[in-house]
């Protein structure tokens, strides 16, 4: 029998069908407050059901039969002969870009998940603090993800003065003055781990995409810290604990679950953004190619990745949280 179980009767069910048993009247299972929880939680997930059921599922179902067919467009529509594998062999094999930008995306989305976990972490233990402007400090710090969601990128590819402070920074780094670099090949000639060393100076070339996409795992962050009992650091202090020693005892290990909800979005984000060089891959190949089949084929690998990699970060991520509720 389940611990976090509140039924007398013998737990029989399955998961599945217990599972199935939370939205039936008239067992003991639908009367638990377990099942109560889940039946409030799907009916704030219900919207996002309907609508994929209703604008997704015929889209998603249409493009995986595209990646196993030769598409031709036709007048009125498109006409798809069946193919087989032939159009993923085409895009691991054949292809001569796409293999290379997946590994580069790849690499790159390590990097950033994990500078932008560490750093949403570490700015919204400050936010949590007590002082004076907290409120438009975190304001300042999730204003990113507004202007990311359509005004920034307008801004950017249409604005002059964007243009020329552009331009400025590029003449600057082939004049020689990048200093990033400068400084790495300094360490590097001092005999510091130069593979390191490469790691950090990429998370600190690209410190404002970092930024940017930090918004959501600050806010989500900050909701966790603000949970967290105050009795419990008052209780470490009586019993001599240092700052250092209650972050790592009450502070991290109350918010390790949110963690894991971040590293998740994080790697859904940035498998999504426009700059994606993959996404840029996928594009060309449908739009100026015409290949539909073959696009749809990257699609699929694409999206095969990233659940690999979030089932991967989740089980790693999964093995240091804490549930305090059980």
């Amino acid at each position: 029998m389940s611990k976090n179980s509140a039924y007398t009767h013998d737990h029989w069910y399955s998961p599945i069908t217990d599972a199935i048993l939370m939205y039936i009247p008239g067992n003991s299972v639908y009367r638990t407050m377990r099942a109560r929880n889940a039946r409030h939680g799907t009916l704030f997930i219900l919207p996002l059901i309907i609508g994929f059921l209703v604008f997704m599922a015929r889209p998603l179902v249409e493009s995986f039969y595209m990646s196993l067919s030769t598409v031709t467009i036709e007048q009125g529509g498109y006409s798809a002969a069946f193919v087989g594998l032939e159009n993923y062999k085409y895009a691991l094999t054949v292809d001569p870009y796409y293999n290379a930008k997946l590994v580069e995306e790849i690499g790159r989305m390590s990097i950033n998940t994990l500078a932008t976990l560490v750093m949403s972490f570490v700015i919204a233990v400050i936010l949590n603090q007590d002082f004076k402007g907290r409120t438009l400090c975190r304001a300042i710090f999730f204003l990113p993800v507004i202007l990311s969601s359509g005004v920034l990128p307008g801004i950017e590819s249409q604005n002059e003065f964007y243009d020329m402070m552009a331009s400025v920074s590029e003449e600057a780094a082939n004049s020689g003055l990048n200093l990033s670099e400068s400084l790495q090949n300094l360490l590097s000639v001092s005999g510091v781990g130069n593979t390191v060393f490469e790691v950090v100076f990429t998370m600190i070339d690209q410190i404002y995409d970092i930024v940017m996409a930090s918004g959501i795992q600050i806010i989500v962050f900050l909701s966790g810290l603000q949970t967290i009992p105050d009795s419990l650091y008052e209780a470490a202090s009586v019993e001599g604990c240092s700052a250092w020693e209650s972050f790592w005892k009450i502070t991290f290990p109350m918010v390790s679950p949110l963690l894991l909800v971040n590293c998740i979005y994080t790697i859904i984000d940035f498998f999504m953004k426009n700059d994606n060089e993959v996404m840029e891959r996928i594009n060309l190949v449908m739009y100026q190619q015409f290949k539909f089949g073959e696009s749809a084929a990257m699609s699929w690998i694409y999206f095969a990745v990233a659940v690999v990699f979030i089932a991967l970060c989740s089980f790693i991520i999964s093995k240091g949280v804490h549930y305090y509720e059980d």
